[in-house]
């Protein structure tokens, strides 16, 4: 399921056709990944709102994430029936879906059914990400598939950056000001209702924009010729993990997405305690820009080192980094741990893109087939984060960061093993 020729020219109106089908995908990055980072602002507010417990709350993950491992590998089978933007299209009314349904849940103030509603976004989410992702590192040539697809990445840093400052100054406000656990039954049952609104007002607007951009992105699908190949099935897919690069990336793409969800959903709690930056929760969760904005910034740069550098070293030099700096702020105070920690975020900023184009490199026919089956590992957004929460619940926030160290392990091993080009993808029988 590989476009025809004409996104690979290089000349004439294919270059023009492309330069345009390209500016609609970076637009899916930014829209997935804005609404994928407004998790790390949600968090705080229905901890709040419910007065849980860290790994209590880390379900909001759980449920976000477990949609890869659900819907992964129908929505490749989706794009193989009817097409890259038209599968588009789907995710996005899907997604749309899922932020209306934030309003039943606010009028029940129900942890569950919000968690519900997160579930039917990233049921969307996936579709969008399976399309856009091997759409991107088709659309030009081979060789800078790695740059191209970090290009790209550098507008979905765009929208996490952009979301969780919004969010923060519209969720987080009345944290500091109320305790819902202070309230007599009936004023907590009231002021839920009424802070759950707050949330159901901003995913109803977002529900209008995707709507919007679904029929836009429906309008293009012509523009794009593809071989749709055959629809993709579980067995079939599940055949590319003998190829041990496949099977390695995809692990490391599960530890990368569980340990970068696992700090963003931790932050805002981690800058407001004492020991560290002592902010308010308002403050910490526009400080979240800082962790998602050095991300956006160090995308833009990647997609030029990556053009001169090998991918894989990139890659383990990058995770290295990360290590070093969960250490220095699991074992300091202050402006010190504070800002360590929001400094993962720029040496995140190449992994995603780079795990998954060395995960899928030179895999020819079965390029999207590779893809469905990767974007299962983002299940790890669902894993690791809950994990990190119950340490935290044990311990203490700072010796939690001990689990998303042991998957920037993981990451560098995985890069450094990767540092080659793969070999050809023998034909599949």
């Amino acid at each position: 399921m590989i476009a025809n020729d004409v996104p690979s020219r290089t000349g004439g109106g294919a270059a023009v056709q492309a330069a345009g089908l390209s500016g609609f995908v970076f637009a899916l990055f930014f829209f997935f990944g804005g609404i994928t980072s407004l998790n790390d602002v949600l968090i705080p507010k229905l901890k709040g709102l419910f007065s849980l417990g860290y790994g209590e709350v880390m379900l909001v993950q759980s449920a976000f994430f477990i949609g890869y491992l659900v819907v992964s590998i129908p929505a490749g089978s989706l794009v193989a029936r009817i097409g890259y933007l038209r599968a588009a299209s789907v995710g996005l009314l899907t997604m749309a879906a899922g932020c209306l349904l934030f309003m039943p849940a606010a009028r029940s103030a129900s942890f569950a059914a919000f968690l519900g509603a997160l579930f039917v976004v990233a049921a969307g989410i996936t579709i969008v990400q399976v399309v856009a992702n091997p759409l991107i590192s088709i659309l030009g040539r081979p060789e800078t598939a790695h740059s191209r697809l970090t290009f790209a990445q550098a507008f979905n840093s765009l929208g996490t950056t952009v979301f969780p400052f919004i969010g923060a100054s519209m969720f987080l406000g009345s944290i500091a000001s109320v305790d819902p656990a202070t309230l007599s039954p009936s004023a907590r049952a009231a002021f839920q209702v009424t802070e759950a609104a707050v949330v159901s007002h901003a995913y109803l607007a977002l529900a209008v924009i995707l709507t919007l951009l679904a029929a836009l992105v429906w309008t293009q699908s012509k523009r794009l010729t593809e071989d749709r190949g055959e629809a993709v099935d579980l067995r079939g897919a599940l055949d590319l993990l003998r190829r041990p690069r496949f099977a390695f990336g995809m692990a490391c793409l599960f530890l990368y997405v569980g340990a970068e969800v696992a700090i963003g959903s931790l932050l805002v709690n981690y800058l407001v305690e004492p020991d560290t930056l002592g902010l308010s929760p308002q403050s910490a969760g526009q400080h979240l820009a800082y962790y998602w904005g050095g991300a956006m910034v160090g995308r833009f740069l990647g997609a030029a080192l990556l053009r001169l550098f090998s991918p894989g070293k990139m890659l383990a030099s990058a995770a290295s980094i990360v290590l070093v700096l969960l250490i220095v702020s699991a074992n300091s105070q202050g402006a010190v741990a504070g800002w360590t920690l929001l400094a993962v975020g720029l040496f995140n900023s190449i992994m995603f893109p780079t795990i998954f184009s060395l995960a899928n490199e030179r895999l020819g026919a079965r390029t999207a087939e590779g893809s469905g089956l990767i974007c299962v590992a983002i299940v790890g957004g669902a894993v690791v984060p809950p994990l990190t929460g119950h340490v935290a619940d044990a311990t203490s926030l700072a010796f939690a960061l001990v689990v998303p160290a042991i998957c920037y392990a993981g990451i560098a091993a995985f890069g450094w093993y990767a540092r080659r080009p793969a070999t050809e993808m023998p034909p599949k029988v």
